[in-house]
């Protein structure tokens, strides 16, 4: 890469940035905790949804000490329905480190930064860039795709080489000054512009020199590997209730949905019917018996590595005392305290169908 090269993307990629940047809530403050929990959430999420997420969440936790101080059950709460939780206790828990052993001052330095639960090398070049003006690389998803094709960048880009390459680039292309409009507009370009599919060429301030472009090429870019078919399970769940309350569960802190609240229930073995199944696992995880009886309602969902169809049937207690063998507590509700607690998106498709047949 020659300097007039680096120096055309620099000023082409600024004025396009100048001009087509959206106004952004994180865009409005230099605050680095909230350019921390902005970057978070956009870590899986666009920034559209992002954005609605971020002004809630802001207003209930506005600095690194509110949100350490919270419980995680409002964190949880807070963050419902933008997915990937794990997002969420690990910010809970960088604030918990930040306030503990920085002063509750996200800290400026690297290897510092990355270090946090949740955070990595992109999201700590992120934040150093647009909280403190350091002239630091960055390579999310986007990037990843912006710089694949304007180079084109034929290797698979999840190959260790392949990503070492990017590194290089989106390090050696920074500008000396206005590291954050720089490494904003990339993250923007990629995600409004150089989309995945049906990428919009005539409006890229690279497309004169885009060799993706040139060879039509975008399609095919960047080269990944081919995600595997992701498996299938069927799960049963129970509305159970009891003196017209229904009982909830929360499932361990740590793993998939870690600390959210769901019906219980679990997963069909081979040779069972879907209501043997939920007796089963009813009495395994609480120790008490129910009786199974309406079904309510199937739930098709998907998650990053599996698939499942959940089974949804109203369930009445029988009988035993609770003790918790596969949860981490457990309580008994009224159809009106359901909004107080966070769910998972397949859980909240059963709240949504229960109030439907209540109305």
């Amino acid at each position: 890469m020659d300097a007039r090269f680096k120096t055309q993307f620099q000023k082409r990629l600024l004025a396009w940035f100048d001009i087509e940047k959206r106004d952004l809530p994180w865009r409005r403050t230099n605050d680095p905790y909230r350019i921390l929990v902005s970057e978070v959430m956009l870590q899986q999420t666009q920034a559209a949804t992002a954005a609605v997420y971020y002004k809630r969440f802001i207003r209930l936790f506005p600095n690194v000490r509110k949100l350490a101080r919270a419980p995680l059950d409002d964190v949880l709460k807070s963050w419902e329905g933008l997915g990937y939780y794990g997002r969420a206790r690990n910010l809970h828990r960088t604030a918990r480190m930040v306030a503990a052993s920085h002063g509750g001052k996200v800290p400026d330095a690297f290897e510092t930064l990355a270090a946090l639960p949740g955070i990595g090398r992109s999201t700590a070049g992120a934040v150093l860039s647009i909280a403190f003006g350091k002239r630091m690389p960055i390579l999310d998803g986007n990037v990843i795709r912006l710089l694949s094709r304007v180079f084109r960048i034929t290797e698979n880009v999840d190959s260790r080489e392949t990503r070492a390459r990017l590194w290089s680039l989106s390090e050696r292309l920074l500008p000396e000054t206005r590291l954050r409009a720089f490494n904003e507009g990339l993250m923007e370009l990629g995600a409004s512009v150089c989309r995945p599919r049906n990428p919009a060429c005539g409006s890229c301030p690279f497309s004169r020199f885009c060799q993706a472009k040139r060879l039509s090429l975008q399609g095919d870019l960047p080269i990944r590997t081919p995600k595997k078919s992701l498996p299938h399970f069927d799960v049963t769940a129970g509305v159970v209730s009891r003196n017209g309350k229904f009982l909830i569960t929360k499932r361990p802190p740590k793993g998939l949905l870690g600390g959210l609240w769901e019906f219980p229930g679990g997963k069909l073995e081979k040779g069972e019917t879907l209501k043997a199944c939920l007796r089963r696992e009813i009495r395994e995880e609480l120790g008490i018996t129910v009786r199974v009886g309406q079904f309510l309602v199937s739930i098709r969902h998907a998650y990053s590595h599996f698939k499942i169809t959940l089974h949804v049937y109203r369930c009445r207690y029988e009988g035993g005392r609770i003790r918790l063998r596969g949860c981490d507590d457990y309580a008994w509700i009224g159809a009106s305290e359901l909004e107080r607690y966070a769910f998972p998106g397949a859980d909240r498709k059963i709240i949504q169908r229960l109030k439907e047949d209540q109305s």
